[in-house]
């Protein structure tokens, strides 16, 4: 029999997590967070973790199962995804998949788009080219050469960006049309996407507001601990918008102010390209979510209108 995944989409600081704490406390169910950056192990408040209150209220998996200098791939992800849904469905708990991370979610529905190996030739001229040329320039390349995947891209992004274009350069076609073998839920799982929406520009006032909340709360020096550590940040933990950003204030890049600006253009870039892969996802459930409708309200809406 099929196990039933509960995926709950939506973009950064759009409320799916408060929502999806709420309808897993109130349904008995445990939560696989599908984020890129809570993996990592002491990046707290730039991830926006779970407190350790709503830790004890729900039970959540695949938070801190990495070291911030390792590379953490979907790959990794959709094994240890795989191994904490039999176990929650072991106990006989339901199991409800929350977070931003498109790739994640599409890899674990549907499972992962196979390409070719990396090439380490390529990967050092990419490298390379970057240090010389930027990577606004490398990604204006990708969006002659992809403009579908260079739309979902963030322009710094570079593991991403490297592979999109190695992909291309090794096979001559897009990313983003070999992609299209995924589409299918992948056997032995029954999967149910609800969504949660926010206007735009209500979404990018909580940003903001979100943004200044992470640095009172102590960014800064949570990112100065990070760096502090025996072994560097890997080259995904680094680029973390939020992170990324203070890493580049105490290079003397950014003034910290300038540095908490470019967190909240990013975190809204990122939240456009979370809305242009989310379009991709079918069928969903969208709860379209007032301004000022709190998570508990949005909650008891969707226990009434969505089918569990």
């Amino acid at each position: 029999m099929a196990i039933r995944l509960d995926i709950i989409i939506g973009g950064t600081a759009s409320g799916k997590n408060e929502t999806a704490a709420c309808l897993a406390q109130r349904l008995g169910a445990e939560i696989v967070v599908a984020d890129s950056m809570k993996v990592y192990r002491r990046m707290d408040i730039g991830t926006a973790k779970p407190t350790a209150e709503h830790q004890k209220r729900v039970r959540y998996h695949l938070i801190d199962v990495a070291e911030p200098s390792e590379s953490f791939t979907a790959k990794r992800y959709g094994e240890l995804a795989d191994a904490a849904i039999a176990e929650i469905t072991s106990r006989g708990k339901r199991v409800f998949v929350s977070g931003g991370t498109a790739f994640y979610l599409k890899a674990l529905a549907e499972g992962l788009f196979e390409g070719p190996s990396a090439d380490p030739e390529f990967r050092r001229a990419f490298r390379e080219r970057a240090s010389r040329e930027g990577l606004p320039a490398l990604h204006a390349e990708l969006a002659r050469a992809d403009p579908d995947t260079a739309s979902q891209v963030h322009p710094n992004d570079l593991r991403r960006v490297e592979r999109a274009l190695e992909v291309y350069a090794l096979t001559g076609t897009p990313i983003s049309v070999l992609r299209t073998q995924w589409g299918s839920t992948r056997p032995g799982y029954d999967v149910h996407y609800i969504g949660i929406r926010r206007d735009r520009e209500e979404a990018n006032i909580r940003i903001n507001a979100r943004v200044r909340k992470m640095v009172d709360l102590g960014l800064v020096d949570e990112v100065q601990r990070l760096l502090a550590e025996p072994q560097p940040l890997s080259l995904q933990a680094s680029q973390a918008v939020g992170y990324a950003e203070i890493i580049a204030h105490f290079e003397g890049k950014y003034s910290l102010e300038e540095a908490i600006e470019q967190i909240k253009i990013n975190t809204r870039h990122l939240a456009k390209a979370q809305r242009t892969w989310f379009r991709r996802f079918s069928p969903v459930h969208w709860f379209d979510i007032a301004a000022g409708e709190p998570a508990q309200g949005l909650c008891e809406r969707a226990l009434r209108e969505y089918s569990w």
